[in-house]
C-alpha cells in the first residue's frame, strides 16, 4: 500500500501543510483528493460526502491546483488565464492577475493580456509562468486550493514574489501544500509529516520543533528532504 493508517481532517479556510521524502506518500494524497484514482479502503469526503459519491466534474469544479512546472498553450496570456474560467470576463482576468501578483508584469508587455505566448510559454522566465498558472487558479475562485511544490523549481528572489500571489490567492480558503522548501511552510495552520506512507508527525511549526523530531531534524538539516 502506498498510505496506511492516514487520517486527517482538513478545517475550512485553514492551510494543511504536507511534506515528507520523496516516495513518503505526499503526492499520493494530493491524487486520492483529486480523485485521479479511488482509495482501496476508507474514504475521502467532502463535507462529509464521500468523493466516490461525487461526479469529477463537480469535485473538481471545487479545487484550485497550482502545479510545481506551470502548463501553458499557444495563446494570449488572457486565453491562459482563463483556463481557470472559461467564460471569464477581462475584467475577472485581469483581478484575478492581480492578485496573483502578475498583472506588473503583464502590463509591461507589448500587448499587454493580449501578448501572444507560445506552448511552452518560452518567452516568459519561469517565474511568470508560475504567477500565470496562480492567476488562472484564482480566477476560477475555487473553495479548496492544491499547491503541489509551487516554487520549488524557483530562485529565492523570484519565489518572494511569487508568495506574496499565493498568500493572496490562499485568503479564506482550505489550502493543501506540498513543498520542499520548509520555509514556505511555517505559516501553515497544522503540519502533517509523512515517512514510508504514514504520519510521523503533526502540529504546528512551534510545536513540532519544540519535539524535536523528525521535522526538526529536517529543519535544522540533520536531515535532508529530497
Amino acid at each position: 500500500p502506498a498510505l496506511e493508517h492516514v487520517s486527517f481532517v482538513a478545517e475550512p479556510g485553514r492551510t494543511l501543510a504536507i511534506i515528507g521524502s520523496t516516495g513518503s506518500g505526499k503526492s499520493t494524497v494530493l491524487k486520492l483528493i483529486e480523485r485521479f484514482y479511488d482509495a482501496t479502503s476508507g474514504s475521502i469526503r467532502v463535507d462529509g460526502i464521500d468523493v466516490r459519491d461525487m461526479a469529477q466534474a463537480d469535485l473538481r469544479a471545487q479545487l484550485g491546483y497550482v502545479p510545481q512546472k506551470a502548463f501553458l498553450f499557444a495563446g494570449t496570456i488572457a486565453d491562459n488565464i482563463r483556463f481557470g474560467k472559461l467564460d471569464a470576463t477581462d475584467d475577472e482576468v485581469r483581478r484575478a492577475a492581480q492578485i496573483a501578483n502578475a498583472d506588473s508584469f503583464i502590463s509591461r508587455l507589448p500587448k499587454g493580456y493580449d501578448t501572444s505566448i507560445s506552448a511552452d510559454g518560452a518567452s516568459l522566465s519561469q517565474g511568470q509562468r508560475q504567477l500565470i498558472s496562480i492567476a488562472r487558479a484564482a480566477v476560477a475562485d475555487p473553495p479548496v486550493l492544491i499547491l503541489d511544490e509551487a516554487t520549488s523549481s524557483i530562485d529565492t528572489r523570484t519565489e518572494a514574489l511569487i508568495a506574496r500571489g499565493m498568500d493572496q490567492l490562499m485568503a479564506g480558503r482550505t489550502v493543501f501544500v506540498i513543498a520542499h522548501r520548509l520555509s514556505t511552510v511555517r505559516n501553515a495552520d497544522a503540519i502533517m509529516v509523512l515517512d514510508h506512507g504514514r504520519i510521523v508527525e503533526r502540529g504546528t511549526h512551534d510545536e513540532l520543533l519544540a519535539r524535536r523530531g523528525e521535522y526538526w531534524q529536517l529543519w535544522t538539516g540533520a536531515k535532508e528532504l529530497d
